[in-house]
């Protein structure tokens, strides 16, 4: 296992596991799965996990633990999440701030009530899942387009769960940019208003552009230039953090990614150059 410092990632995905195979080691520090996409996996798959956890650092990004849902919490799904992070030495495990199941999986992150009510609800589950976990996680803003009830601001919610939780927070930028074009707020004061020390990575994707005020989060395409604007105002807000490029689908050449996690490592650096000369 590496001990390369989580600074640049990559999303591991199947339809990425052939090229991800043949990368060059340093191509990135580390990469990131959902553990239930993983989890008991065998085959040519499993065989491929566990060559690249011999080259690669492994980060782990929750889909499927609904920390604002209202059935109890799948703790067989924690048994064995835990195990796996346990096996993989994952130092950093995110999931998300948003609910997926009802009677059943949803497939979709739906976003939570921004109230009192609601803060205390999903941060007595973040509670539990950590204790269950015996380890800290980070939840992450999500993008959404109906919003829920909201008698305070998402930033509001998302500091209120944060404390009330004491839990770290996995910033995701291009969520911030969509959320803002989509809800009129400005997405720089956003960042300004989050907690520093609660911030332990980001995330960067591409999304589309339905119309000037209507932005869909898609991890189908190539970062916009807009977002990388904002991250790099992130970087020097929050430092460098363990950042990872999320690419879902519409797969171009292994080579495209690399350039923009390249993109990520130079940002990175030129942050930590100016606080060095700062």
């Amino acid at each position: 296992m590496t001990t390369t410092p989580l600074l640049v990632g990559l999303g591991l995905r199947r339809g990425l596991m052939h090229e991800l195979l043949t990368v060059e080691d340093g191509a990135v520090d580390f990469l990131e799965c959902a553990p239930e996409n993983w989890i008991g996996v065998g085959g040519a798959y499993g065989q491929g996990l566990a060559q690249l956890t011999e080259r690669f650092a492994l980060a782990c990004h929750g889909l499927s633990l609904s920390l604002g849902g209202s059935l109890p919490l799948d703790r067989g799904l924690l048994d064995q999440t835990r195990r796996f992070l346990d096996r993989h030495q994952v130092r950093l495990y995110s999931e998300h701030l948003s609910y997926c199941s009802d009677d059943g999986h949803l497939y979709d992150l739906m976003p939570i009530p921004f109230t009192q009510e609601a803060v205390y609800h999903v941060a007595a589950r973040i509670r539990q899942a950590q204790d269950h976990l015996q380890r800290r996680i980070a939840v992450e803003n999500i993008s959404y387009y109906a919003a829920p009830y909201q008698a305070m601001s998402e930033l509001d919610f998302i500091r209120a769960v944060l404390d009330e939780a004491d839990c770290d927070l996995l910033l995701d930028v291009n969520n911030v940019f969509v959320n803002a074009c989509n809800h009129g707020y400005d997405a720089q004061a956003f960042l300004q208003g989050l907690p520093p020390a609660r911030v332990v990575g980001m995330h960067v994707a591409g999304h589309y552009d339905e119309a000037p005020d209507l932005k869909v989060d898609t991890h189908g395409a190539p970062v916009k230039e807009d977002v990388w604007s904002l991250f790099a105002m992130a970087c020097k807000h929050f430092g460098a953090q363990p950042t990872t490029l999320e690419r879902d689908f519409n797969y171009p050449p292994l080579a495209e990614l690399l350039e923009e996690t390249d993109r990520i490592r130079t940002l990175q650096r030129e942050v930590s150059h100016e606080r060095i000369v700062a």
